[in-house]
């Protein structure tokens, strides 16, 4: 379908870009080095991981995996990533989300090393980043998001854009992405919620729609106005007893309906997912070439 905006096609270009630079760091004798810190055997955490290992070896980034026992206290893990912060062979750290209930995710976030933080959730990255400081690691997915938009042409000078959800991985950082007053931001940007009134309404009179709100299916067709561009971050589980797992996953867009009066569209999978494993590895290069 024309309207289609590829994220495997876009991260495949991020992932050669990534590899051409750390080529150039090993030609320097550094060797760009990523830990993830996995805690528990949560499956969705188990398979992210794994998913982002294999991405990390084909790119030339040395990476391994700690896993930790789910009994595992919230000091032994924040001494275990004190140790990685003084490890100069180490570059990026991710601490896999979700953490066992008696740990408190901010302190452990708090705890990696700014300058380590691929995954752009330290309260000091965050703050740069509100800051418009543009040396800052942005989180992941929306920095993906970003290159999505920007590598496909969409225009976000003055664009209206609304983002559905305010969570801090996402619809927080995103807004502050797009609203920046820089080269490839300077949108006008409404955020809404599950607060929010009139949502319809707000969403119609936008040209670019990013659904992160964690609901199947919420945005429907006669919330979009033609020719908006639609960015689906949403994962969520429904159950489908036709399916072997007995569930499956779809996004906060009711695609089918909407993709025929979109002007460009994310498919789900396929559009954000690929995009947020290509800005981790492209965090953890950057990083390697800031330390040296």
């Amino acid at each position: 379908m024309h309207n289609l905006i590829d994220g495997k096609a876009i991260a495949s270009q991020i992932h050669k870009e990534t590899a051409d630079q750390v080529e150039k760091l090993k030609s320097r004798g550094i060797h760009p080095g990523l830990v993830f810190v996995r805690v528990g055997e949560d499956p969705a955490s188990r398979a992210y991981v794994g998913m982002k290992e294999k991405m990390a070896e084909e790119l030339g980034i040395a990476s391994r995996t700690l896993v930790l026992d789910s009994s595992t206290s919230q000091q032994q893990l924040l001494d275990l990533i004190d140790g990685l912060n003084h490890d100069s062979s180490v570059h990026g750290i991710l601490v896999q989300a979700p953490l066992p209930s008696h740990i408190d995710e901010r302190v452990v976030f708090s705890m990696v090393s700014p300058r380590k933080d691929v995954d752009g959730f330290h309260p000091v990255n965050v703050g740069r980043l509100m800051l418009g400081d543009a040396e800052c690691f942005r989180p992941c997915t929306p920095a993906g998001v970003h290159e999505l938009l920007k590598r496909s042409h969409v225009p976000l000078d003055g664009a209206n854009v609304v983002i559905l959800g305010r969570g801090n991985i996402v619809g927080k950082p995103m807004a502050s992405i797009l609203m920046q007053k820089a080269p490839d931001a300077n949108a006008t940007v409404t955020v809404l919620h599950s607060r929010s009134r009139d949502i319809t309404s707000h969403c119609l009179r936008a040209d670019i729609i990013i659904a992160a709100i964690g609901s199947p299916h919420f945005l429907k067709a006669d919330m979009v106005k033609s020719g908006a561009v639609i960015v689906d971050v949403g994962v969520n589980r429904i159950e489908d007893p036709s399916s072997k797992r007995g569930y499956r996953l779809v996004g906060d867009v009711d695609f089918h309906l909407i993709q025929p009066i979109a002007g460009r569209i994310t498919p789900n999978p396929g559009g954000v997912g690929p995009m947020t494993i290509a800005m981790l590895m492209h965090n953890t290069a950057r990083a390697a070439h800031q330390m040296h």
